[in-house]
């Protein structure tokens, strides 16, 4: 059995979970610190692949990264490319998981408790320390319930991914592509096998995300 699909899915979830890791706090903190009325129009921007179909998203990645396209042309002369390749499947599922996590992280940091920041400041701390010991800290259970649900988002991304990579057998097939292509030529046996590795992934994650939001709920009583 040849498991690239499997190798190559985890890898393009992990790398696209670190990536909307870092990018997604980062929008989160300065979103919720914004008025009401700025931080509804950037919601709807930032959220905007979540309600999307996928396919949808992957039309807009191709119309952006093409090879026939201005900035998908420029890549291209510098080693980059992003269409029919793993790297570009990193791109497709960044974008589809990031609303996620920047949804739960932007939670996270509006539930958080101010007068700890303003306790800190009040003892000099600066704003840098007191984001990483102090906010972040007290917001983790959160943020990593959010980083979980964008790696499972990544993880089964099939819509943007096929419209993106495609599927190339030890290229850029993945467990999604690899199900429709099995099933679609008649191998039902092959295709139900990798569902259930998909299911036996998910699960762990379904676990891993539940455990989180009952430490959640045991912190806060």
């Amino acid at each position: 059995m040849d498991w690239y699909p499997l190798f190559n899915s985890l890898r393009i979830a992990a790398a696209s979970c670190v990536i909307v890791f870092f990018l997604g706090i980062l929008c989160a903190y300065y979103a919720a610190r914004l008025p009401r009325a700025v931080k509804g129009v950037l919601d709807v921007v930032l959220t905007l692949p979540m309600v999307l179909p996928p396919t949808v998203c992957g039309y807009f990645l191709l119309l952006v990264f093409g090879a026939k396209r201005p900035l998908g042309m420029l890549l291209e002369q510098f080693g980059v490319r992003f269409v029919m390749t793993w790297q570009g499947g990193i791109l497709a599922a960044s974008v589809v998981a990031f609303p996620l996590m920047y949804r739960t992280a932007r939670g996270a940091f509006e539930n958080f408790d101010e007068s700890l920041s303003q306790a800190g400041q009040t003892l000099g701390l600066s704003n840098t320390y007191i984001f990483w010991r102090i906010r972040m800290p007290a917001c983790r259970q959160g943020i990593m319930a959010g980083a979980v649900l964008a790696f499972a988002r990544a993880l089964g991304e099939y819509g943007a991914t096929s419209m993106l990579i495609g599927y190339t057998p030890g290229r850029t097939a993945t467990i999604s592509t690899t199900v429709y292509q099995l099933w679609r030529t008649n191998d039902e046996a092959g295709a139900f096998l990798w569902v259930l590795v998909n299911l036996a992934i998910s699960t762990a994650v379904l676990l891993s995300v539940n455990l989180l939001e009952h430490k959640q709920k045991a912190v806060t009583k």
